[in-house]
């Protein structure tokens, strides 16, 4: 029997947004605190709000841009999420220390593929963490993207990680439901994140979500 992956709608804005992704087979939601670039961010106040109102089994992830361990368990304990997904390297601080100061709290590191040195650094990064997001960005330009470009990346390469790396690995980036089959066949990721391929001018846009499900739904059944 084919596992289907793990599905994640990112940039949840809304109470609403939460329960529409969750009835329709949403097993996590990404919730966007301040970015430096990119869309769906919103308030702490608005992110505690919406984890609220999540039901146990759902994962609720904390999209930081914050570099400094203190200042993320900071921003945690106002957000009160399951999950934290960092977006951007720690300069300050080890993901152990992360999980010493925040047990039972999963901590997911972001992986910007640029090229396949970015083989190398999920395989480090593994180590220290519960799994791997892959997404198209990158933290070295001037104007930092940490995610939520719309675009895809090289696949091959995001493969070659879900093969090596012995964590969870979570497929972003410029993912739609018309490309979304492919991207599983391709990559066989844990799971796979969508945010702008699901939404029309910024919203959660119910008929690309169920289009998005049913090909999920269809890639799965049909390998």
């Amino acid at each position: 029997m084919v596992v289907p992956p793990r599905v994640k709608i990112c940039c949840i804005r809304n109470e609403d947004e939460a329960r529409l992704a969750i009835n329709y087979g949403a097993t996590a939601l990404g919730l966007v605190s301040e970015m430096p670039s990119g869309p769906g961010v919103i308030s702490e106040d608005a992110i505690a709000r919406i984890v609220s109102i999540v039901p146990p089994g759902i994962g609720t992830f904390l999209l930081t841009s914050r570099q400094s361990v203190i200042e993320i368990i900071s921003q945690h304990k106002r957000c009160r999420t399951n999950t934290l997904q960092i977006c951007d390297r720690l300069t300050a601080g080890t993901h152990q220390d992360l999980k010493e100061a925040l047990p039972g709290i999963s901590i997911v590191q972001v992986i910007h593929v640029t090229g396949e040195e970015s083989v190398d650094e999920a395989l480090l990064t593994a180590e220290s963490v519960d799994g791997i997001l892959l997404d198209s960005g990158n933290q070295n330009l001037p104007m930092k993207k940490l995610g939520g470009t719309g675009k895809t990346h090289n696949w091959q390469i995001s493969r070659k990680i879900v093969v090596k790396v012995q964590k969870p690995v979570f497929l972003a980036g410029g993912l739609n439901p018309e490309n979304i089959s492919e991207a599983i066949r391709q990559v066989r990721p844990f799971g796979v994140d969508i945010c702008s391929g699901v939404r029309t001018d910024g919203i959660l846009d119910e008929k690309k979500l169920k289009r998005a499900f049913d090909n999920i739904s269809h890639n799965t059944n049909s390998r």
